[in-house]
């Protein structure tokens, strides 16, 4: 067994700016970072033992942050649980992408179109699912934060069943491991 509470990072200089991220590396707004700090309270009450992160810095340093706050010791880093590639898409803002692809964007929300060109496509969801096979081990019988992406929750969710809107910065879900296999649980968090 292991629940496993997979939030989005705080937001990133990108995300201010409305820019496409995938695997590109832009660090916390100022935001973003006071994002985190404000998660340790809510997080509080939760029973978790560990923190585990993605790569990259922005999920990685959301981690740190909230470790710390919580008394959690080092975060455990994977680079599987990093954000889809979104190829062709990254660095550009949604203006950008839908005058070089009209409708994609569309398409995408609902789960049509799950490959930006030059992206990662189905690989994505049995990357993911993996990094979380390993944190059961590691972390079998224990409650995790793992701080990832908003597209890693929304495939994550969708893959299980569900029917994902937007997560919010620090905002997510739990994951429970059980005899057949992975299953969602309660969405977490609030609006950021």
């Amino acid at each position: 067994m292991a629940d496993l509470l997979i939030v989005r990072h705080g937001e990133s200089a990108w995300n201010a700016l409305g820019r496409w991220q995938g695997w590109a590396d832009p660090p916390l707004s100022p935001r973003g970072e006071a994002q985190a700090e404000t998660a340790v309270h809510s997080l509080r009450d939760l029973g978790l033992e560990a923190v585990a992160a993605s790569d990259l810095q922005r999920a990685r340093r959301t981690a740190e942050i909230i470790a710390a706050g919580l008394g959690l010791g080092p975060v455990h880093v994977d680079d599987g649980l990093r954000e889809r590639n979104v190829g062709d898409f990254t660095g550009l803002t949604r203006e950008e992408i839908d005058a070089r692809w009209p409708g994609i964007l569309a398409e995408w929300r609902t789960g049509r179109v799950q490959q930006a060109p030059g992206g990662e496509g189905p690989e994505f969801i049995e990357r993911v699912l993996a990094a979380l096979g390993r944190l059961a081990d590691r972390f079998t019988g224990q409650r995790v934060l793992v701080v990832a992406h908003g597209g890693l929750i929304r495939t994550v969710h969708r893959h299980l069943g569900g029917e994902p809107g937007p997560p919010h910065h620090l905002g997510g879900l739990w994951v429970h491991l059980v005899d057949e296999g992975w299953a969602a649980g309660d969405t977490w968090g609030r609006p950021a």
